[in-house]
C-alpha cells in the first residue's frame, strides 16, 4: 500500500513539474539563445587546443597533424623572452591592481556620502562616460594629449620644463597604461560597490550616529564591513587575471622603444601566432597562460574563504 501510494505521488510529481514546463515554454525557450552561443563559441572552439599539443599544418588539419605533447611548452619556458614577458604582465596586472582595485570602493562610497541628488548624478554621468569609449578612441586620446604638442606637454611647457615624449620612454608606460585604464573603468566599476552599499541596514548606521560616532568612524565600523563580501568577490576575480591582459591597448600604446615594459605574453602570442603563422606554439603559450590563470584563481578563492569565509565556491 506504501509502495502505491509513492508510485502515485511520483506520478503527481512528474505531471506538476511538466504543466511548470509547458506553462514557462517561453522562458525557457529564450534560455537557449544564450545558452546556444555558450556551447557555439565558447565549447566547441574547445577542440582547437589540441593544437598546443600538435606539429599544427594548416593543409592536414588539427586531426591530421603529427602529435609532439610537451614540446611547445618546453620551448616556451626555455625562451629568452620568458621571464620578461611574465615580469612585464605580472607587473601591469599589480600596478592596475594596486591603483584600480581600491579607486572605484573609494568613489563608491564617496558617492553614497552625497546627500545632493543632482551633483551626484553629475558626477556618476561623467565618472560612467570613459567606460563606454572604445579602447582604439582611449589609446588616441592618450597618444594626442602625450605627444610633443599635446595637452600634457604644453602645461609641462607653461611651468618652465622642458618637454618629454612620454610614449617614448619605457620607464613612463606603465604608469600611463595603469592611469588611463583606471580613468576608462572606475567609475563603470563602482556601479557594482554603489548597489553593494544599498544593503548596508540604515539602522546600524542611525544607532553608529546617535552613538556619536562621525562619518569617517561610520564609514570605517559599518559600510565598509557591510560591503566587505563584495569587496572579497571583487578580488579573488581580479587575482585570477594577473596573469591575463589584453594586447589591444598594448598594441596601440606601444612601439620599439618600449618593449622592455611593454611587451606582454598576449602581444607576444599575437606576434608568434597571427604574424609568424606559429599556430601551436602560440596556442601552448595561451594555454600556459590560461592554466596559470584558473591556478591563482583557485589558490585566492582558497585564501579568501579561510580569511574571511567569503568565496566563489
Amino acid at each position: 500500500m506504501a509502495k502505491l501510494y509513492a508510485v502515485k505521488k511520483q506520478g503527481r510529481n512528474r505531471s506538476s513539474r511538466m504543466k511548470q514546463i509547458k506553462r514557462c515554454r517561453y522562458l525557457y525557450a529564450l534560455l537557449l539563445i544564450p545558452l546556444i552561443y555558450y556551447f557555439c563559441f565558447h565549447y566547441m572552439p574547445l577542440y582547437g587546443v589540441l593544437i598546443a599539443f600538435k606539429d599544427y599544418n594548416i593543409g592536414k588539419g588539427v586531426w591530421g597533424s603529427p602529435w609532439v605533447g610537451g614540446k611547445w611548452f618546453g620551448k616556451f619556458l626555455t625562451d629568452p623572452y620568458f621571464w620578461k614577458l611574465v615580469r612585464n604582465t605580472l607587473l601591469l596586472n599589480i600596478y592596475g591592481l594596486l591603483w584600480g582595485f581600491p579607486i572605484p570602493i573609494i568613489l563608491a562610497i564617496m558617492l553614497n556620502e552625497v546627500s545632493h541628488v543632482r551633483y551626484k548624478r553629475l558626477i556618476q554621468t561623467v565618472s560612467y562616460l570613459p567606460h563606454f569609449i572604445s579602447t582604439v578612441v582611449v589609446c588616441g586620446m592618450v597618444v594626442n594629449f602625450l605627444s610633443l604638442d599635446g595637452v600634457i606637454n604644453q602645461f609641462v611647457s607653461a611651468l618652465g620644463f622642458g618637454k618629454v615624449q612620454f610614449l617614448m620612454y619605457p620607464s613612463y608606460f606603465r604608469t600611463i597604461f595603469t592611469a588611463s585604464g583606471v580613468w576608462q573603468t572606475c567609475g563603470w566599476t563602482s556601479i557594482i560597490y554603489l548597489a553593494s552599499l544599498t544593503s548596508v541596514d540604515q539602522e546600524i548606521l542611525e544607532a553608529a550616529m546617535i552613538d556619536g560616532a562621525n562619518r569617517w568612524q561610520r564609514i570605517k565600523n559599518v559600510t565598509l564591513p557591510s560591503i566587505t563580501p563584495t569587496i572579497s568577490i571583487m578580488l579573488i576575480m581580479q587575482l585570477g587575471k594577473l596573469m591575463t591582459l589584453g594586447y589591444e591597448k598594448i598594441l596601440l600604446l606601444y612601439n620599439g622603444s618600449t618593449y622592455e615594459t611593454a611587451d606582454i605574453i598576449s602581444t607576444y602570442v599575437y606576434r608568434r601566432g597571427i604574424l609568424n603563422n606559429d599556430f601551436s606554439y602560440a596556442t601552448a603559450v595561451g594555454l600556459f597562460q590560461s592554466v596559470v590563470g584558473v591556478l591563482l584563481l583557485v589558490i585566492s578563492n582558497k585564501v579568501s574563504k579561510k580569511l574571511s569565509d567569503t568565496s566563489l565556491w
